[in-house]
């Protein structure tokens, strides 16, 4: 697939020297749903700053299909939208003419059928008229993805969309994202609701203290950073553990009742059909087994603890 989006050893250091970004480099496929995890002061505002021609870097370079963002930065701007974390809007300007004028910023030729359908997607439409001064903060967080949209872009920047938004906008901004998605859209989004993340995404990358620890398949991510659990409930409680079955690293359940498994995904035995039989020559009966895979966000801990 190709390349939508090239970084090469992106560096930024700012007044004061704090370094927010460290020699990262980055490919972003063209139509894929990119989601970054990171702490807060992690780099990630920073990273997409710069993509966004916002924030000069210090060092490195990026290319936004095959354009350079310094050197054809008029090119490279018109096809970027952007979505930022602050609610940065006028007081006394409309909502119809904020996001018309933010479409003419760009050079955009005036289409209100397409900003029309545009307010309606995002549940605008019947706000259209009233003053930005006027609308509450999840409204007004509709109305920066309406401005980021407003010239089309080929690629948009979602960084942290849902902070602080009801229940009832983040569904709303999924569906749009889907969609968006859908039309070829590439999607690239920050966010500290891993859950939404490990639905939305085609890959994952993780930034901590500057540096961007992986970029991967969220599946094979899950798959190969994840751990396996297997929950082994007893017929009859047990007061401990039989010697036998220390070597597995088995975890007791306080009551008695049941041991937990944990084997890795990736080697070439899981070790289960031994435990199982060196269960049943303990005298262990079984009521029931059950497994379970760890989450994007157990892995996003273990790898930002870890470093």
């Amino acid at each position: 697939m190709p390349k939508v989006i090239q970084v090469q050893s992106l560096g930024k250091i700012y007044a004061g020297g704090f370094e927010a970004l460290r020699d990262v480099d980055l490919d972003i496929e063209d139509g894929e749903i990119l989601a970054l995890l990171g702490p807060n002061g992690a780099g990630k505002t920073t990273l997409i700053s710069i993509i966004c021609g916002i924030v000069t870097p210090t060092a490195g370079a990026v290319r936004v299909a095959g354009h350079d963002i310094i050197d054809d930065y008029r090119v490279t701007r018109q096809l970027i939208g952007l979505v930022p974390q602050e609610l940065t809007l006028g007081a006394f300007d409309t909502v119809w003419n904020t996001v018309s004028f933010s479409r003419g910023l760009f050079g955009q030729q005036p289409n209100p059928a397409y900003i029309e359908q545009l307010l309606k997607d995002l549940s605008l439409w019947d706000k259209r008229e009233n003053e930005l001064r006027t609308l509450s903060g999840g409204m007004k967080r509709r109305v920066l993805i309406a401005k980021a949209l407003s010239h089309e872009p080929r690629i948009l920047f979602l960084d942290e969309p849902t902070a602080g938004v009801d229940v009832e906008l983040r569904q709303d901004m999924w569906r749009l994202v889907r969609g968006l998605n859908e039309s070829g859209v590439t999607i690239i989004l920050t966010t500290h609701y891993i859950e939404e993340a490990e639905e939305i995404a085609d890959r994952v990358g993780v930034i901590n203290d500057g540096k961007l620890l992986l970029v991967d398949d969220k599946q094979r991510l899950m798959h190969q950073l994840g751990r396996k659990q297997l929950l082994i409930e007893l017929k009859h409680p047990i007061d401990s553990l039989p010697a036998a079955l220390a070597e597995y690293g088995l975890e007791r359940s306080d009551d008695g009742t049941c041991l937990t498994y944990t084997y890795d995904t990736q080697g070439e035995r899981t070790g289960i059909t031994a435990l199982l039989q060196a269960l049943h020559d303990a005298g262990l009966a079984l009521r029931d087994l059950k497994s379970s895979q760890s989450s994007l966000e157990e892995i996003f801990v273990s790898l930002v603890s870890n470093r």
